[in-house]
């Protein structure tokens, strides 16, 4: 019996995936990202009707706040280039993207806490008296929980990466890292924009 090759594998795989329609995983990364859509979706909307009731607290965005918005928007710039070089078997590009992507996302989440502490010293804070700051509050640390799952699956492509398992031929977990690395840093921008136009 004739036994294949794991390129050969890939490559039926890949040929399969592109006749047969979208990818299981790919599907089910979909699937989690119009769930968390939903999520965020019933956040806000809760956070209007709240608002239209009265008795809410207004209150500038910390800087911070913007500033983690734009270190987020730079993470995708080494992502893009971390996927792109991986599709041309460029190992240690892949490698430099990853890490860059990882650090700045771990920037973000220590701006995160800046800003937490900045709404604070503003009397922002999570209280039942103080309905607009527990919206921003538990939406923010919402969207920090979705970060942090993408810094672990960061974490898990970069491993790969060092062990050679990113290359042309494997590269369904680095596009569905960077699917949703693009993902999340959108929905901060949404998030932040939400903010600033119903504070």
């Amino acid at each position: 019996m004739r036994t294949m090759s794991a390129q050969n594998i890939t490559e039926s795989h890949n040929q399969q995936e592109s006749t047969s329609g979208v990818n299981p995983k790919k599907f089910l990364l979909w699937l989690f990202i119009v769930a968390i859509i939903m999520l965020f979706a019933a956040f806000t909307s809760g956070y209007i009707v709240r608002r239209a009731e009265g008795n809410w607290m207004k209150f500038p965005l910390p800087t911070s706040m913007w500033i983690n918005t734009i270190i987020i928007l730079i993470s995708s710039i080494p992502m893009i280039w971390a996927y792109r070089s991986a599709k041309q078997n460029e190992l240690s590009k892949v490698k430099t993207g990853l890490i860059v992507t990882f650090i700045l996302g771990l920037l973000f989440m220590g701006g995160q806490m800046v800003t937490f502490y900045d709404l604070v010293e503003m009397g922002v804070y999570f209280s039942g008296s103080n309905v607009a700051g527990s919206f921003l509050i538990i939406i923010a640390f919402a969207h920090a929980i979705h970060i942090i799952a993408g810094l672990i699956w960061l974490l898990i492509v970069l491993a790969q990466a060092f062990h050679g398992k990113v290359n042309s031929n494997n590269i369904l977990n680095i596009n569905l890292c960077n699917t949703y690395w693009h993902f999340i840093g959108i929905l901060w921008v949404y998030l932040i924009l939400f903010f600033y136009i119903y504070r």
